[in-house]
């Protein structure tokens, strides 16, 4: 019988098992290794707070891109959505926690079918895979962390994103540090008279917010970030007319910014949010980075990242109220700077941070978590199993040491710069080569088209088709008219 294995029980994963049962035909394996955290959910949807919500609407959220309303027709299921109007439940941000009952439900459904009509078979592995050797008779083994091994013909790699940045080196620790905002920080939560230090202004910090005002903590919180920038809210757009040429990716840098300011002051001009020109931009996004200098790459990352993410990555508009409002009353301080340090005071951890004028502050927490987000740095990964993949040359990092290299194919790039035969690999790992590869409407696309591409489904095969792009416009607007 053939044999898929696939490492890390996310999104990515557990959807790739997912298509490549309901896709197969003729017997199959499917061995789903999963480490940390809970199988199905992965970090974003494994957390159980009723306050963090999906950053898109339930309408784009379908987990298999054949089936656009596939998550609108689960939550019909739940009581608690069965009677909301059409038009009100496509636009509602569901708790994450719900989207995590939704992926494992379709995950349970193909492990335990009721009926067994299905040639495949899905194996859960709940251990971490820290190693892979392609063995001489042709297969993949995997070492586990307990030392046992497991082979398979084929392997994916769906591991989702890097750790955390480390800001104060391996050996820092300290009772009041948390060095990721899925640890259990919230065991650690100050009285109100000390302050809880955030490192980051994104998404992460966002949740880190929102818990604490559930939870009626009413203490002062301090967000530090290189660009002191929060994410923007969704909102109501309008239709606007196809502003891009029928080749964009050929623009360049340079004409793409210039094009893009344009059309982002001729909005502001009539009272409309520019966050249209970047989702009108987006089913176009990962050729455009695909034809990008690497210069040009280096130059977007250096001059234009913060402000995309903050338009890019938005968020639900009352959670966008409640930031502002606790920012206006004091509650919420946001600070610009860059992060130089962290060190021990006492029972508080001090953070050091450097202005734009150069001059040097500090400010001081009961509690500092960090919310930097994932190590940008892949040469420098700290995960066992790509420390060992690349000591072997099983995987070289992309040219911009942001995830791994990955052709059109999916088949990972070994250090000789061949496409592997038996090592493949979806998600964040691509983001140094596709940018765009961290939501669910590219995420889903990859999930089906690498299970078509495992399973030898000639159908479905186009000699020199890329098929790492696999997004439609329709599936990545996410404003609504």
């Amino acid at each position: 019988m053939k044999k898929v294995a696939i490492i890390g029980g996310g999104f990515s994963g557990t959807m790739a098992a997912v298509n490549l049962a309901r896709l197969s035909t003729g017997p199959l394996c499917i061995q789903l290794i999963n480490d940390k955290y809970p199988l199905g959910r992965g970090v974003a949807f494994g957390t159980k707070q009723e306050e963090h919500l999906l950053n898109v609407a339930a309408r784009n959220m379908s987990a298999v891109p054949d089936h656009a309303n596939h998550f609108l027709d689960w939550l019909r299921t739940r009581v608690d959505y069965s009677d909301l109007p059409d038009p009100q439940l496509r636009e509602t941000y569901v708790p994450r926690r719900i989207y995590g009952d939704y992926l494992r439900s379709i995950l349970s459904n193909y492990m335990q079918p009721i009926d067994s009509h299905h040639p495949a078979e899905i194996q859960v592995i709940e251990s971490e895979a820290v190693d892979v050797e392609f063995t001489y008779d042709g297969c993949a083994e995997i070492t586990l962390r307990d030392g046992t091994s497991i082979e398979a013909d084929r392997v994916l790699l769906a591991t989702g994103n890097q750790p955390p940045t480390s800001l104060a080196g391996e050996s820092f620790s300290h009772p009041a540090y948390s060095p990721d905002p899925w640890g259990n920080w919230m065991e650690k939560i100050p009285d109100p008279k000390d302050d809880i230090i955030i490192l980051g202004t994104g998404l992460s910090m966002i949740d880190i917010f929102l818990t604490l005002s559930e939870k009626e903590w009413t203490g002062n919180i301090t967000a530090i970030s290189h660009n002191g920038m929060i994410p923007q809210a969704h909102f109501r757009g309008i239709e606007y007319p196809d502003f891009l040429p029928s080749e964009p990716e050929n623009l360049g840098l340079d004409n793409l910014v210039e094009l893009l300011e344009k059309h982002c002051k001729q909005l502001q001009r009539i009272g409309e949010n520019p966050g249209i020109v970047v989702d009108r931009l987006r089913p176009h996004t990962q050729r455009i980075w695909q034809k990008f200098e690497l210069s040009e790459k280096q130059e977007f990352l250096k001059r234009y990242v913060a402000r995309w993410n903050v338009i890019r990555h938005r968020i639900a508009q009352p959670i966008h109220q409640r930031l502002t409002e606790a920012i206006t009353e004091g509650r919420l301080r946001v600070l610009r700077g860059r992060i130089t340090g962290l060190s021990e005071h006492n029972e508080k951890v001090r953070v050091s941070l450097q202005n734009k004028k150069g001059e040097e502050q500090s400010v001081e927490g009961g509690l500092v978590i960090n919310c930097t987000g994932p190590n940008s740095g892949f040469s420098n990964t700290s995960v066992p199993l790509f420390q060992n993949l690349l000591k072997r040359g099983l995987i070289q990092p992309d040219e911009l040491d942001m995830g791994i290299d990955v052709g059109a194919d999916f088949a990972v790039i070994n250090a000789e710069g061949e496409p592997s035969e038996f090592l493949f690999a979806i998600g964040p790992l691509m983001k140094g080569t596709l940018w765009e590869t961290t939501a669910v409407p590219e995420l889903r696309g990859q999930a089906m088209r690498v299970a078509q591409l495992l399973l030898d489904d000639v159908s479905t095969v186009t000699p020199g088709h890329d098929y790492r792009f696999s997004v439609e416009e329709e599936h990545v607007i996410e404003y609504y008219i």
